[in-house]
């Protein structure tokens, strides 16, 4: 024993020490961040929808987009008592981050007051690569400054997307190096100004393709992503992963059943995703509010190494019921918010393997597919 202690003092005097993006001064504070995110039965709930974005879904319920509308919604959202049972983490845009409820209590202070951490959507959005038909994301030119602004504002943790698509030509090598470098920067970037990152490598449904397919493509994105992370110094213990499940294409002919779902999804991060991660939260994707909760409690029912914990990261798929229940009249809050919860509650359980399936209504069923859901 003294022997070791020995050598670990020489180790620790010979000067080594790793290049690492986050500063010593917030290492703790990102891990204890990531660790307090990926909790048994819980996970995020994923609220960080554009202006334009959220616009679509106040249409679908005859409702304008007004900042005020958008304010209600919100804060309905985040005052749904009960909620920080299931959910440990809650993204916004940067509008809500800045926002005041109605009795003018800052909106990320409700987050707060139940035990949920503020995360914030950082990424300004996708653009064309020239002479391709594959996407890249923006934002990274001023991402020091509003990640400490954000930071200052009471975010804790941060979301940036990328996105593929499948066909007989994409994603192409570059785009893939191309996606990893800006995820691996946006990291980096991220730690250094104190925000744990959610890195958000999403192959999108869209497409005939088989499960076999969805699964190679995204077994190379992966490796790519966290290679990038490697070369640029990210601390991996003070990230969180948010995948797609590897599923059939949105057209496929053979639908995957859930157990193929599982299997096919563990293996791919089985063999991409470090265990110094710490969670791994799915996106659903487009799948209905349902299906992306059976298929994530297939994945946590299957035997095998999960060093990660695995939970969710949904939007769509804990919203839309609620926001349908709602339809902006201020006597449905109640019954909104019991609908969130039950599907907040519903993911919880398949966090542990444990859904039964009794929030298997009707309107859990419908479709929430979207072609080309760039937002």
């Amino acid at each position: 024993m003294a022997d070791q202690q020995t050598k670990k003092r020489k180790f620790q005097a010979s000067g080594f020490n790793p290049p690492c993006a986050a500063p010593v001064s917030f290492r703790k504070e990102l891990i204890a961040t990531a660790r307090a995110i990926a909790t048994p039965g819980r996970g995020i709930l994923a609220a960080d929808e554009s202006t334009g974005t959220i616009g679509k879904r106040l249409a679908a319920i005859s409702l304008e987009n007004t900042e005020e509308n958008r304010r209600a919604y919100r804060e309905l959202l985040f005052r749904t008592e009960g909620l920080n049972k299931y959910i440990s983490g809650a993204i916004m845009y940067e509008e809500t981050l800045f926002q005041k409820a109605a009795d003018g209590t800052p909106i990320v202070d409700l987050c707060k007051a139940q035990g949920i951490v503020p995360g914030i959507k950082t990424d300004l959005g996708l653009r064309a690569i020239p002479g391709t038909d594959e996407m890249v994301t923006q934002g990274l030119t001023d991402l020091d400054k509003r990640s400490a602004k954000y930071y200052k504002q009471g975010a804790r943790f941060c979301k940036w997307r990328a996105v593929y698509k499948i066909s007989d030509t994409t994603p192409s090598p570059a785009a893939i190096k191309l996606q990893a470098d800006s995820l691996a920067r946006y990291a980096a970037i991220s730690q250094a100004n104190g925000l744990v990152p959610i890195v958000e490598p999403e192959v999108l449904m869209d497409g005939p393709h088989s499960i076999e397919k969805c699964a190679a493509v995204s077994e190379k994105v992966y490796a790519a992503v966290f290679k990038a992370l490697s070369d640029n110094h990210v601390m991996l213990e003070g990230i969180l992963l948010k995948p797609n499940m590897i599923t059939s294409g949105s057209d496929a002919k053979d639908k995957a059943d859930p157990q193929t779902v599982a299997s096919y999804t563990l293996r791919t991060l089985q063999r991409t995703v470090p265990p110094a991660v710490p969670g791994i939260n799915f996106l659903s994707g487009g799948q209905t509010e349902e299906m992306a909760t059976v298929h994530l409690n297939a994945i946590n029912q299957l035997k095998g190494a999960k060093p990660w914990r695995v939970s969710f990261s949904f939007g769509r798929a804990l919203q839309a019921s609620a926001i349908q229940a709602w339809k902006g009249k201020k006597e449905n809050v109640a019954a909104a918010q019991a609908t969130l919860l039950k599907r907040a509650k519903a993911n919880g359980e398949a966090e542990l393997g444990k859904y039964g399936g009794d929030a298997a209504d009707p309107d859990a069923q419908v479709s929430l597919f979207e072609k080309d859901y760039y937002y």
